[in-house]
């Protein structure tokens, strides 16, 4: 039975981070995305980053997972530099990008046949498709699943790695708005019972409030941490209480987003 805290999660650093990409029409220049964003996350804690369309999110995660690197400045795990991709660092993307050959168990099963572990990890399979609540689909494809259930697979593939820190990137943000609060609660489940270190991209400022222990404003590319907001609520958190609602208004004209939904999806 996969119980809590199998692995110690880790605290995150990001401390003066530049990364600019060239301009392809315009030879010889670059477009920075993001310009000296320093913040920290502590172990266990659950933090969401939001800000304007384009400001550098998502570089900023593939940067800490790995998969990109920075012009200047340095990433930590711990003491540790992130120098490229590893299992201590889980990446979810909004598409659960599953393989559709593959079975449930065989998709939840992809990280540890990558990392050669299978024979000797395979006990946990079981575990974790309990976790997510879908010990009884291990044989379904992914065409057979719902788009929160095809989410759940993903999460489970990235927590059986036991990272100790998971970066989300826009998970639920093509989920219905009844599947993606469902979602939510989820999430929250997955997180309160092994305690990784969660860093959440969303638009969605009512998710961020909901979900986080603390929301880091972006500002506009090239993007740098504006402003962090402590979520002092209590959990289950009532979205309709007047301590949420003020949250949401607050950081709402601080983006200047009010009435604008086209760019934050309130």
């Amino acid at each position: 039975m996969v119980t809590s805290n199998l692995v110690a999660a880790s605290a995150l650093r990001v401390e003066e981070v530049c990364k600019s990409f060239p301009v392809l029409d315009v030879p010889g220049t670059s477009r920075p995305a993001l310009g000296g964003i320093s913040f920290s996350i502590a172990a266990s804690e659950l933090v969401s980053l939001v800000g304007p369309s384009g400001c550098g999110k998502s570089t900023l995660l593939r940067l800490i997972a790995g998969l990109d690197f920075p012009d200047s400045g340095e990433l930590l795990v711990d003491e540790e530099k992130i120098l490229g991709p590893s299992a201590a660092r889980g990446l979810v993307f909004q598409d659960p990008n599953l393989f559709p050959w593959l079975t449930v168990r065989r998709n939840i099963e992809a990280g540890l046949v990558a990392r050669g572990v299978l024979q000797e990890k395979r006990h946990e399979v079981d575990d974790f498709m309990r976790l997510v609540g879908l010990e009884t689909f291990g044989r379904s494809y992914p065409h057979h699943l719902s788009g929160g259930m095809s989410q759940r697979v993903a999460l489970a593939r990235a927590l059986i790695n036991h990272p100790k820190v998971l970066l989300l990137d826009e998970p639920l943000g093509a989920l219905d708005a009844f599947t993606r609060m469902r979602m939510q609660d989820e999430v929250l489940h997955l997180w309160e019972n092994r305690r990784t270190t969660m860093l959440l991209v969303t638009h969605d400022i009512d998710e961020a409030i909901y979900m986080s222990d603390r929301i880091l404003v972006m500002t506009s590319a090239p993007g740098r941490i504006d402003r962090e907001i402590d979520i002092d609520l209590g959990r289950p958190r009532d979205r309709t209480s007047e301590s949420f609602l003020r949250l949401r208004s607050e950081i709402l004209e601080h983006l200047h987003f009010a009435g604008k939904a086209a760019d934050v999806s309130a």
